[in-house]
């Protein structure tokens, strides 16, 4: 396969990649917490092929950034309905770990556990959130009061670069070796959620771009093989 054939064909791949993370943000856009990925593609060098191809760039996937801005708030009335204002994630802990999230759409488990709506027990900075099964009120500092008495105080926290966060499922974030700080004066607005932060008219308008940017790259491949590498063996065939 000809230098020029392994171009095309690897921003193909690049373009998938690129159509997998528009997929999972489109997806997500009535998530409440979710953050947006931002990537771009890098240049990828063949040191391991022959001097004939190492003129030959790849075109590989860059690093992928999560957009960490804010969400629009919007009130539910609902008392285990909490969002952040300003900086900072919940802490929820997950059979693989800690995990990070602004999705603050909360429930109560039957031991009267606060939960996420997967079941993972919610932090607080003593531990899981136990809220016990009266009325609960949250005070904008973060502190849980159940009945009109203090369970706790959520645990949220930041980080020195948030946008080096990695997304998993929904709306939960992994910090991959980066050490969460205390928030020391959070700011929670209980009774609302943080909308996600996509913008469904910009991900249309890259999908499409990127959809025609694969198809481009499709007919070039086509026309490589087909038809120019199907001309010079037609001449070579002719060769006596």
């Amino acid at each position: 396969m000809a230098g020029s054939q392994y171009i095309a064909l690897s921003g193909m791949r690049a373009r998938l990649d690129q159509l997998d993370r528009l997929a999972a943000d489109i997806a997500n856009v009535g998530t409440a917490g979710y953050k947006a990925e931002r990537a771009a593609d890098a240049e990828a060098g063949r040191p391991q092929f022959s001097n004939v191809l190492q003129s030959a760039i790849d075109v590989t996937k860059g690093d992928r950034k999560l957009d960490v801005s804010s969400g629009v708030l919007n009130p539910t009335g609902r008392d285990l309905d909490m969002a952040i204002e300003g900086g900072g994630f919940f802490v929820v802990e997950t059979p693989a770990g800690m995990r990070y999230t602004r999705n603050g759409h909360f429930s109560r488990s039957p031991e009267g556990t606060l939960v996420t709506e997967d079941g993972s027990a919610v932090q607080g900075t003593n531990g899981p959130m136990q809220i016990g099964t009266g009325e609960v009120s949250v005070d904008p500092d973060g502190t849980v009061k159940t009945g009109g008495v203090a369970a706790g105080k959520l645990k949220i926290v930041s980080f020195d670069n948030p946008s080096a966060l990695v997304a998993e499922s929904g709306a939960k974030l992994r910090a991959d070796g980066a050490a969460p700080v205390d928030v020391a004066v959070p700011s929670v607005r209980a009774g609302s959620l943080e909308q996600s932060n996509v913008s469904l008219v910009n991900r249309v308008a890259e999908l499409t771009g990127v959809t025609r940017s694969f198809e481009a790259l499709q007919k070039a491949m086509s026309l490589m093989m087909n038809d120019i590498d199907g001309r010079a063996i037609e001449q070579l065939g002719r060769i006596r």
